[in-house]
Formats: C-alpha cells, sequence, structure tokens
C-alpha cells in the first residue's frame, strides 16, 4: 500500500482572496508598527486612543488640499512621508469612497467628488460670527484686553459683538454702532478689503466733511486715504493710534472667508500705555493668530487653487 499522506483543506478561490486581503492589512499593520518605532514614541501611542491606520491615510488627503494640482503617485508619497506601495493602498480605499480621484489618462491624483461634499457641508453649517466669540473670549483672557466683532452692515462696518477687559477703555462704543470708514481702525480695514462699489458712498461723505476731523492722523484727500489703505494691505492689519477717541488705541484684523472676501474683522482696543500697539507686538500676533484660525475654519486658503 502507498504511504499514506496527511489531509490537507481544499484551497478555495474565495479562500484565496480572503488571504490576500489578510496578507495586505498585515503588511499596512506592520508599515504602521514599524513608523511607530522608528519615531521612538512608543509608549505614547499605547496611551494614545484611536485608529492610527487613518491618521496615517489622512497625510495623503492632507498633501492634495494643500498642493493646487494632481499629483503623480511616487510625489504624492514622498510628500506624506511614505513609500508608494504604501500610499497606493490608501489611495485604492480613498478612491472606492469618492475622497480622491485619479486621472484615467496622466495617472495623478486630485481630492474627489465627496470631499467636495464634506467641504460644502462644512461651511454650510459654520458660523464666523459664533466661532469669533469663542475665541475672542479667550484672547481677551489671555490678554486681558477689549475685543469685538465687526461686520459689513446696510450702513457700514457694523460692531455685533463687544467684550471688555478688566480695565474697560471707555470707548462709547455698543452693539450696533457703525464705525467711521477713516478716523478707526475697523473702517479703514473694511474700506481696504471691500470693493469701493460697496464702500465708496460713506467715504465720499466723510471726505466730503473731513476738515471738521480734529486728529491730524486722519486721512482728508482721496490720495492720503490711499496712502493709508496701502498701509493696511500691507500690514494686513488695520492700526490707529488716537484718531477715533484721544488716548485710545485699536487694532483691526481681517477674517476671510471660502472665496477670500472679508468675512468680518476682529477689533482690539485699550489706552495708551497700557495696550501694545507695536506691529509684531502681543495684541498684534496673538490678534492675527486669531483671525488666521478662524478663517481656515471658514474654508480661506492663502494658495490659490
Amino acid at each position: 500500500m502507498p504511504p499514506s499522506r496527511s489531509a490537507r483543506p481544499a484551497t478555495t478561490p474565495a479562500a484565496l482572496s480572503a488571504a490576500a486581503a489578510r496578507d495586505a492589512e498585515d503588511a499596512a499593520d506592520l508599515d504602521d508598527a514599524h513608523e511607530s518605532s522608528e519615531s521612538g514614541d512608543a509608549g505614547e501611542e499605547k496611551l494614545r486612543s484611536g485608529i492610527q491606520s487613518i491618521e496615517v491615510g489622512f497625510r495623503l488627503l492632507e498633501v492634495l488640499t494643500n498642493e493646487p494640482r494632481a499629483m503623480m503617485l511616487r510625489d504624492l508619497a514622498q510628500r506624506a512621508g511614505m513609500s508608494p506601495a504604501k500610499a497606493h493602498r490608501y489611495l485604492v480605499s480613498f478612491m472606492r469612497l469618492g475622497m480622491v480621484a485619479q486621472d484615467a489618462l496622466s495617472g495623478r491624483y486630485e481630492l474627489g467628488g465627496f470631499a467636495l461634499q464634506l467641504g460644502l457641508a462644512r461651511l454650510a453649517r459654520v458660523d464666523g460670527v459664533k466661532l469669533a466669540r469663542i475665541a475672542l473670549a479667550e484672547l481677551r483672557d489671555a490678554l486681558d484686553i477689549t475685543v469685538g466683532i465687526a461686520v459689513w452692515g446696510n450702513q457700514g462696518p457694523t460692531v455685533v459683538h463687544w467684550m471688555e477687559s478688566s480695565h474697560p477703555a471707555k470707548a462709547s462704543l455698543k452693539l450696533g454702532d457703525v464705525m467711521p470708514m477713516l478716523s478707526s481702525a475697523t473702517g479703514l480695514l473694511f474700506a481696504a478689503y471691500l470693493p469701493r462699489s460697496k464702500t465708496g458712498p460713506m467715504i465720499e461723505r466723510e471726505l466730503g466733511s473731513a476738515q471738521h476731523y480734529s486728529s491730524g492722523s486722519t486721512p482728508r484727500t482721496a490720495e492720503e486715504l490711499e496712502r493709508a489703505l496701502a498701509e493696511v494691505r500691507e500690514h494686513g492689519a488695520a492700526r490707529v493710534e488716537g484718531m477715533l477717541l484721544p488716548t485710545i488705541h485699536a487694532f483691526c484684523t481681517p477674517v476671510f472667508d471660502a472665496t477670500g472676501d472679508l468675512a468680518l474683522g476682529l477689533i482690539a482696543l485699550g489706552h495708551e500705555g497700557a495696550f501694545d500697539i507695536a506691529w509684531n507686538g502681543a495684541v498684534d500676533r496673538a490678534l492675527r493668530a486669531c483671525a488666521q484660525k478662524l478663517s481656515y475654519e471658514l474654508g480661506y486658503s492663502p494658495v490659490e487653487r
């Protein structure tokens, strides 16, 4: 009798497919584990909750979001800090979900249709003034300065939120006040970033009565105004020193929306001697950081896409 052989289970196509899928998943897990060991943060990784593979794959989406053009696999993988083979596995899944699309001719990858739907859904839900109120509350508490929010209304730049510091600036401002275009940081900011078709009537009216202004720094002619607005654009913010109210200094910093238009202005003001009015000073830096974060939340990107 021929020697007996040990029985082996039958290998079906389905079993082979399942095994291949497990092998691919195991390989991805090994890659992730290898990256963790290389980072030297194994202890931190044990404490971190969440799914690491999602965070790793998100790097590809982040690169595609910040890159204005579709990308080749090798370039995309390099920018995301992973091998092309690993990047391709993630991209296959992202394409199935509609997060990524691939050009059939060039083979380049770009954000897909579902990524657009996610962005539009976020924009439909976001409330810029609400976000700004929360952010400014933190800034007011951190620096103990008076802060506010202005938007463009029917009559001009209008204060819609106001939070005083522990030492109020006594600026005599209240909700609903319309700020002058030429003698306030808020007005100069909106004049610099909004189209003249909106701001023109107010500017012309104030220029016509400019001789009544007591402050020598207030623009009195069209030429002086253009120089002042050019300075606002150069610094990316507006600043006045005792212009509207004596001894009161103020900044107004722009927040932009997804279309690149001015959405609102963040105001900070205080008394002379107790308020850092310097460009790149503590108040200016904090207000800019707050405005940049809010602009990002509203979908703004400083890089043209």
